[in-house]
């Protein structure tokens, strides 16, 4: 379902893109979209959220690619980590857990500009987008399950790719290591709240639904209200 519902996203902003898409100039530009098309489906960070108000992005940037390697890596590890946290803890619990790491990720990478203090490789991004803070937050819930279940082989190969994606953000430019950090602490919390070795609740599926519901009409709102400020 994400890695469908990414694809068709980053399709329509291809499309959208016009004239303006990029189809050469290196493989980090490759099939990239215009920004007009990525801020008109919902692109999130310090200038959206904060300076224009645009709330509703840190919902919606997640389902948001910048070129093609971007979202083929990215779904290749959500076809990896999202299979094995629903044979985990359940498909509902997962959606959960990967919609509130996005959000926690954006909202920390938005503010983290306004942050008085200057932290190495963690100054947050004007304009972000990508499903890497949900992946993160994925990872922070498989090694909270690893720790929680006493799975020695869990825990370590979890946080064996967290160190492996820190590293490469921090060495690769151009990474938002802060939506990073906000989507691994987002996701470890909400393991810790659900209490991943509990069996899930009926809620659990209804909470999972209103928050893609939520996605899906904040992604509706950004295009409509996109449209409306082009005229």
């Amino acid at each position: 379902m994400v890695i469908g519902a990414s694809a068709v996203v980053y399709a329509l902003t291809l499309l959208a893109s016009g004239s303006e898409l990029r189809v050469a100039g290196g493989m980090m530009s490759f099939l990239m979209p215009s920004n007009k098309a990525l801020q008109l489906f919902g692109e999130s960070g310090a200038y959206p959220v904060f300076v224009f108000g645009w709330w509703w992005t840190l919902l919606t940037a997640g389902w948001l690619h910048a070129n093609f390697l971007h979202i083929l890596f990215n779904m290749m590890w959500v076809r990896d980590l999202g299979t094995a946290m629903v044979d985990l803890i359940g498909a509902p619990r997962t959606i959960i857990i990967y919609v509130v790491s996005g959000v926690c990720g954006f909202l920390l990478s938005s503010a983290m500009p306004f942050v008085p203090l200057p932290i190495p490789f963690f100054h947050g991004a004007g304009y972000t987008v990508g499903a890497s803070a949900s992946v993160l937050g994925l990872l922070g819930a498989l090694l909270h399950y690893g720790r929680k279940s006493g799975s020695h082989l869990i825990h370590s190969q979890a946080l064996n790719w967290v160190v492996i994606l820190f590293v490469m953000g921090i060495i690769m430019p151009g990474v938002d290591n802060t939506a990073h950090a906000g989507g691994f602490l987002g996701g470890y919390a909400m393991s810790a709240f659900f209490n991943p070795l509990k069996r899930e609740k009926g809620d659990h599926l209804l909470i999972a639904l209103g928050l893609l519901a939520a996605t899906f009409a904040a992604m509706t709102y950004s295009v409509v209200h996109g449209f409306q400020l082009m005229r």
